[in-house]
């Protein structure tokens, strides 16, 4: 029997992006069902509730394109019901949660595959000591590094680079993260797909994990 893939992302849905990226890596046969925390939301009733400070500001792209920061304490308050939804109306049989931030518990989260649990696992996994370099959206994520991911024997260094820049614009900041010389890169946004892996890893000359990608190859465990 077809199983069916719940994707809940912390923008709007649609995501084709995302969704076809986890479709291509799913079982044959796969339903794929994406659905956003902020759906239902207008672009006025997003913006009344802004970040309030860097370690609150999560980067997406809402329904249109437009990339925009948002709160992460909305997308938390927001999510139980984007994850019951897809338990409960779309009879999802694996769920995960599109975004590479930390999250804590939440309601209804039991069972769903979080991206950043994911990339950190790999990381470990691959440098246990050393220096991880991070490419991630915006600037004031840069201070949040430590906290999310250094640990006894590893440094961390990180480079913004937003999702939407040109190749040429990918080149220049994976030429500055070089510059740091970390021993192994970690793509640190759902947002970020192939196409802007392929402009940085050849500048980089060494490993370089896709969160995404990543994410959905262990996704195609829980589905097989």
């Amino acid at each position: 029997m077809p199983r069916t893939l719940g994707i809940a992302t912390i923008g709007q849905s649609p995501r084709d992006d995302i969704a076809d990226l986890f479709a291509a890596q799913a079982p044959a046969g796969t339903r794929v069902v994406l659905r956003g925390c902020l759906d239902g939301l207008t672009d006025a009733e997003i913006a009344a509730r802004p970040p309030i400070s860097g370690a609150d500001t999560l980067y997406t792209r809402l329904r249109g394109g437009t990339d925009i920061k948002i709160s992460k304490k909305h997308v938390i308050e927001r999510s139980p019901e984007t994850l019951r939804l897809l338990r409960e109306e779309d009879g999802c049989d694996a769920i995960v949660f599109a975004c590479t931030g930390d999250f804590p518990p939440m309601e209804g989260d039991a069972g769903v595959l979080f991206p950043s649990r994911v990339l950190n696992g790999l990381a470990s996994a691959l440098l246990p000591e050393g220096r991880l370099g991070i490419l991630l959206p915006l600037p004031e994520q840069v201070g949040k590094l430590k906290a999310k991911w250094e640990r006894p024997g590893l440094e961390v260094v990180g480079e913004p680079l937003r999702p939407s820049a040109t190749p040429e614009e990918a080149a220049a900041a994976a030429e500055r993260l070089k510059a740091m010389k970390p021993d192994l890169v970690a793509m640190d946004c759902m947002s970020y797909g192939p196409a802007l892996k392929a402009a940085v890893k050849p500048v980089l000359g060494l490993p370089v994990i896709l969160s995404i990608t990543a994410t959905a190859r262990v996704m195609n465990e829980m589905l097989s």
